[in-house]
């Protein structure tokens, strides 16, 4: 069987031809190629109809261009090699050695360009060697045109570079330049629209900025005034807490002091004092029993937890105030922090929180009637986010600093 392709037996490349296999020696210098009956592999792509010499050349294009789709047209393009050289032209050979050889024999020198029009480019603020690269790429005509190129390619890397080229390149002649008064006012046309193109971008900044000023501002009020709100709420909570706790101490005060009374009474042989308002007293009672009861409401039910778990644990005032101030410090946390997971997520095993809250009766009620809820068993106290409101965090902060200052709290 004829031979379809030459095969490098140095590295086991498959050529198509005797051509090939000359350049493949040049650029590798192998030189050991033998006849083959294996085709090259030739793998078209459908999407673009680009041909592939082998997989790694087709897994190459894949990564370029997306396309995964390819026809194996390697039996199609195969055909007996012929492995007679190629016939050169010897003639078309020595005239591009000679050509060749003048191209590298010729000096590169920067090319001749209207040296007015250069100066003028110069005076607009443009370097020497951008203003003739600019003159030469757009032919030597006119500043415009070079303008119009600076323009078009101020990006470019080598926009600052002086052009070379070889130094028996024939330059055209420059068309007329334009006269002093033509260049003076394109001068200006340009300055102008250099200004005007400024101002506006700076007038464009500065409302960008005012705009930002605004909201920011707006922002800042609004805040402040939801701080002063709640703050003014919770101003009137506290001395209203404190009055009623003052009341109560009052009362407790007055109770004591008719007790005393009465024991004197006693003890000197005095018989017990009636009470003036007995009757009236009891009218109003009866009176009273016949209005509708209203529900606690949430702060006077922490109040009450707080009452009851300082009565229950009376006897260690400091280990009471712990607790109120570890409460304290959970629902603040949660009232700052209502996205934050790990503040409203309690570890009811958790030694410290033992200690200072869970051991206490009361402790967990507080925090139950502040929203928290207990999962996984009992293992997690949990607020979730939708029920967290931010009205009874502050009525809890409340009640408790009133509780931590009011040393008459839990008297009763």
């Amino acid at each position: 069987m004829a031979g379809v392709s030459l095969k490098c037996g140095d590295c086991g490349t498959l050529l198509r031809s005797v051509e090939e296999a000359q350049q493949h020696a040049e650029l590798t210098n192998h030189s050991n190629f033998s006849e083959s009956t294996e085709a090259v592999l030739n793998l078209v792509c459908t999407a673009c109809g680009k041909p592939c010499r082998s997989k790694t050349e087709s897994d190459l294009h894949t990564k370029r261009t997306g396309h995964t789709e390819f026809v194996d047209k390697t039996s199609e393009a195969a055909k007996p090699i012929s492995l007679e050289a190629p016939k050169v032209d010897e003639a078309a050979t020595s005239e591009e050695a000679l050509n060749a050889d003048a191209s590298q024999d010729a000096e590169m020198v920067v090319p001749e360009v209207d040296k007015t029009i250069v100066e003028e480019l110069e005076v607009m603020g443009f370097s020497t060697a951008r203003a003739t690269r600019a003159l030469h790429y757009s032919g030597n005509a006119s500043i415009e045109a070079a303008i119009n190129w600076i323009v078009e390619h101020e990006s470019d890397p080598d926009v600052d570079q002086m052009p070379l080229v070889p130094a028996n390149t024939k330059v055209e002649a420059p068309k007329p330049s334009l006269t002093p008064e033509e260049l003076k006012a394109k001068q200006q046309e340009l300055r102008e629209k250099a200004r005007k193109k400024k101002e506006e971008e700076e007038r464009r900044m500065e409302r960008e900025r005012e705009k930002e000023r605004i909201r920011i501002g707006k922002e800042l009020l609004e805040a402040k005034r939801i701080e002063e709100e709640n703050e003014r709420k919770r101003l009137l909570a506290l001395r209203k807490a404190e009055k009623e706790e003052e009341r109560r101490a009052r009362e407790k005060i007055k109770q004591k002091l008719e007790e005393d009374k009465a024991e004197r009474r006693r003890k000197l042989g005095l018989p017990p004092e009636e009470p003036a308002e007995a009757k009236p007293s009891t009218v109003v009672e009866e009176k009273k029993s016949f209005l509708p009861v209203r529900p606690a409401t949430k702060a006077e039910q922490m109040r009450e937890c707080l009452r009851s778990l300082k009565q229950n644990h009376k006897e260690d005032d400091t280990r009471v105030k712990k607790a109120f101030q570890t409460l304290l410090t959970y629902v603040g946390n949660v009232a700052r922090n209502p996205d934050e997971e790990k503040f409203r997520k309690i570890r009811l095993s958790n030694q410290t929180f033992q200690e200072r809250v869970g051991a206490l009766k009361g402790g967990i009620e507080f925090l139950e009637i502040c929203g928290f809820e207990k999962i996984d068993g009992g293992e997690f106290l949990f607020l979730p986010r939708d029920k967290v409101e931010m009205a009874v965090l502050n009525s809890a902060g409340s009640e408790l600093d009133s509780a931590i200052k009011n040393p008459f709290f839990g008297v009763l």
